[in-house]
């Protein structure tokens, strides 16, 4: 990538309400890929290091402000005058005196990479230009403004689909919304643009017109990814982005050293992070900043939201968020970690177990049909079958701390809160009520039973009745039998 720090201003235009979306929450703020479309827009920009980076906002001002505030961000608003003109004559408002280049994005194209952008400003800058388009050449171009050239070749006129006649709607060189512009040129033309068009509206694409007419250069460069340059405007075109980015960030990782069996079901957010020899299986999401360690293997059929995977570890079948797994560690089939479970080290979180708020220690395992919230358990514990933590007494939840070579017996709970000793046992079907001393055994077993005749006199005329009878009767022909026989 060239040097682009010289006098570079980039203008983020986030104003539009969007409203082929058919949404309540701006375009720009849809997400692909876990982040929103203008995020990726601005993390782009920065990636080119300008002095400044300006976000043009209007609609729902509010939530798109919040959503792009940094220290390295400026927030300008947009006043009742409409069009990405007046957005932009806004933002050089904002910065007084600047003389250098302003490159200008659009906040619903989130594709566009930095080197893209980096050699459009080479270009512009070499060509001496006082302003350089950013074109793609499509089959169908329609819904995009048409790049318009002269006989030369030279960029004459943007026109805007609605404002285009039969002859410029077939052009199939469309503009991106990206530019570069020299400041003064475009400060200069920007106060000539007017409003007489068929959505009455302030267009930027106007002052390549008026430069034109002022006899100044204008060029134009085709983006090397069509794709990438395209925006979003309703919900097949994010999908298509989405798709699009997935793609491109799984075959990042691809070449990184990660194997992942199958593209098309794999879905991983820009932040996640894969080491070499990460395996990952089909229908398997790793979103947010979702960390994988060497020699990890998740899914099939997972999705991990800001979790770190340890080296080694397997996670199979398993919903988790912000967890923390240790290396050669393994969890699932069926399990649901919630945020907060830290399983430590050659540990196991095993079939449909649910974990919340809890760190299980070195070596230790919840192997199948449990519940472990506000939970601490110590090194090489074993947990056994159905086993809950009951941490919640109708008013406020509390923990339950297990210490180190526990184990317990089947279907124990343990009334929070409540510890275990070191070393202790509990008993099968045991309530734990109570703190249970190192070493010893707890159990609370009622003596068994039985009451005899029971079904018979409470449930008359089931077919449970019809079997006691039914078995009663041949007991009674088996006892005869045996008589006689003796």
């Amino acid at each position: 990538m060239s040097d682009t720090t010289a006098s570079l201003v980039v203008v983020v235009l986030a104003a539009g309400q969007g409203t082929r979306m058919k949404s309540a929450l701006p375009k720009v703020l849809h997400p692909i890929g876990g982040r929103t479309l203008v995020g990726h827009v601005v993390h782009t920009a920065r990636a080119l290091s300008p002095e400044s980076v300006l976000v043009v906002v209007r609609h729902d001002r509010d939530r798109v402000a919040a959503a792009v505030e940094a220290d390295d961000v400026r927030v300008v608003d947009q006043d009742e005058v409409p069009g990405t003109g007046r957005a932009v004559e806004q933002a050089l408002e904002a910065i007084p005196g600047f003389e250098g280049d302003v490159l200008v994005l659009s906040g619903d194209v989130p594709l566009l990479e930095a080197d893209t952008l980096a050699a459009l400003i080479d270009a512009h800058r070499q060509s001496g230009a006082a302003a350089t388009v950013l074109s793609a050449v499509l089959s169908d171009g329609t819904g995009y403004g048409r790049v318009i050239r002269d006989a030369e070749g030279s960029v004459e006129r943007i026109v805007e689909q609605k404002d285009a006649t039969a002859d410029e709607a077939s052009v199939n060189e469309i503009n991106a919304g990206v530019y570069v512009f020299r400041a003064p040129a475009l400060r200069t033309q920007l106060s000539f643009v007017g409003t007489a068009n068929a959505l009455g509206e302030k267009y930027l694409t106007d002052v390549v017109g008026l430069l034109r007419t002022a006899r100044e250069l204008v060029a134009a460069a085709a983006a090397p990814d069509a794709a990438a340059a395209l925006g979003v405007n309703d919900r097949v075109q994010l999908a298509e982005a989405g798709r699009l980015l997935n793609a491109r960030t799984v075959r990042r990782w691809q070449l990184e050293g990660a194997t992942i069996i199958d593209p098309a079901t794999t879905w991983i957010d820009v932040d996640a992070v894969l080491a070499p020899d990460v395996t990952v299986l089909p229908n398997t999401q790793l979103l947010g900043a979702t960390v994988i360690a060497t020699g990890a293997t998740v899914g099939p059929d997972s999705t991990l939201t800001d979790c770190e995977i340890g080296e080694g570890a397997t996670v199979t079948r398993t919903q988790a968020t912000l967890a923390v797994i240790g290396a050669g560690a393994t969890v699932g089939p069926f399990s649901y970690l919630r945020p907060g479970t830290y399983l430590g080290a050659g540990g196991k979180i095993g079939t449909f177990v649910e974990t919340k708020n809890s760190t299980i220690g070195d070596g230790s395992k919840v192997p199948h049909l449990s519940y472990i919230g506000d939970t601490t358990i110590g090194t090489g514990v074993n947990l056994g079958a159905g086993a809950i933590t009951a941490n919640y007494d109708d008013i406020a939840k509390h923990r339950t701390e297990i210490g180190d070579e526990v184990h317990t017996g089947s279907h124990n709970v343990f009334v929070a809160p409540v510890r275990i000793g070191d070393g202790a046992k509990t008993g099968a079907g045991a309530v734990i009520r109570k703190d249970v001393p190192a070493g010893a055994l707890a159990l609370s077993v009622a003596p068994q039973r039985n009451v005899e005749g029971w079904v018979e006199t409470n449930r008359p005329g089931t077919g449970a009745a019809a079997a006691v009878v039914k078995s009663r009767s041949a007991q009674k022909a088996d006892d005869g039998a045996q008589e006689e026989d003796g």
